[in-house]
């Protein structure tokens, strides 16, 4: 092999090495204290470190939720505001982020967002603080160029008012499709349960129907909060906010069977009652949920290979307060935290074998962060 060859040989080389250890992070964050709206980031897996200026500032108000499609060429933003909208964006084959439009979200206050399989809706959560009308499920169609259309569609579902104050009305927190795509799962902190609906595409104007069974109790007071499905579909796992607590279902023809029911935290302190996110490692071997209030952790649990059952394996400060939201980075060996009232990202090391995390490596400041999604 002559000079020439092996010089352009090495530079391949080098620049493979360098996207490989290069990623985009988005930041979504709430706007009423300063922050601007969504973040973009670059990423060093190959040291952890957020690169501190950020490589982009889309101003849209306080998009607290981002959701990406499958070819990650559009994004997706709930603002959640009262009389909240959906926002949409293009990004090019650089990362580059443009607006594209923004829609009502018929509802107060929307907190999370999926994307059908097929790519044709987009199925909002209003929370909605205020009992009156209450939180509700809307479905957004999205156009061939990714913008939305009006809403087609929206159900409201029945509170438990177990908690005068908390569930006096519904509240629609997360929207989950199994990993088949044929069902979707609201999780209502308000009912305390988990509504099931089967997803029809071809129905342009009523996609949803109730499942059978349509829904799943939880404990009265117990307020479910984020689902999340295995990669196979076979189980899935709930944190239930009010009571700070994880729960295992099995998953068959779309109905959830609890397998397991498990404790954050063992104190006794209603503070320290804060159940948020949670998220499998790529492996599916470790499960991370994050608990906030006066605990401000996050707690690393084995998975078991056959049944789904968790073993705790380590509880991890997350050195700020109100872990909104986390993420794992691409490689696997990292774990950033949207610490939202202390105002950075934390980046910790993880162990892929173990689970385990470890040193901080990172405190970016940032304004209420409280969504971290990566390009990879």
């Amino acid at each position: 092999m002559n000079r020439k060859w092996t010089r352009l040989l090495t530079a391949s080389l080098m620049a493979l090495s360098v996207n490989a250890q290069a990623a985009t992070l988005l930041v979504g964050s709430y706007t009423d204290n300063g922050s601007e709206g969504i973040y973009r980031y670059d990423f060093n897996a190959r040291t952890g470190q957020i690169d501190a200026k950020p490589r982009q500032v889309v101003k849209s108000v306080s998009p607290s939720w981002l959701v990406l499609s499958a070819d990650q060429r559009q994004l997706f933003a709930v603002n959640e505001t009262p009389k909240g909208n959906v926002s949409s964006f293009s990004l090019s084959s650089k990362g580059e982020i443009k607006l594209l439009n923004q829609v009502p979200s018929q509802g107060d206050e929307p907190t999370h967002a999926s994307l059908s399989h097929d790519q044709r809706y987009l199925f909002v959560a209003n929370y909605a603080v205020a009992p009156d009308p209450g939180g509700s499920l809307v479905v957004i169609p999205v156009a061939r160029d990714g913008k939305l259309k009006p809403v087609v569609q929206q159900a409201r579902h029945t509170p438990s008012k177990v908690n005068p104050e908390r569930q006096a009305g519904a509240h629609v927190h997360s929207l989950v499709l199994s990993p088949d795509g044929r069902h979707l799962y609201a999780s209502d902190l308000g009912a305390d349960k988990v509504f099931i609906y089967r997803y029809d595409g071809a129905s342009p104007e009523h996609p949803l129907s109730p499942a059978i069974p349509p829904s799943v109790a939880l404990p009265p007071g117990s307020g479910p909060r984020h689902l999340l499905f295995d990669a196979k579909g076979r189980h899935a796992y709930l944190t239930l906010e009010m009571s700070a607590e994880v729960v295992v279902f099995d998953v068959q023809d779309g109905a959830l069977t609890e397998r397991q029911h498990l404790p954050l935290t063992d104190s006794k302190d209603a503070a320290a009652r804060a159940a948020g996110g949670l998220h499998l490692s790529a492996d599916g071997r470790f499960l991370y949920v994050s608990n906030r209030g006066t605990a401000n952790e996050i707690v690393v649990y084995a998975v078991g290979k056959d049944d789904g059952q968790l073993r705790l394996v380590q509880r991890r400060s997350v050195e700020g307060d109100h872990p909104r939201e986390f993420a794992l980075d691409p490689s696997g060996n990292y774990l950033l935290v949207a610490n939202q009232k202390s105002n950075q990202i934390v980046v910790m090391r993880r162990d892929p074998r173990s689970g385990k995390l470890g040193d901080t490596l990172q405190k970016l400041a940032q304004q209420a962060p409280s969504d971290l999604k990566f390009l990879e």
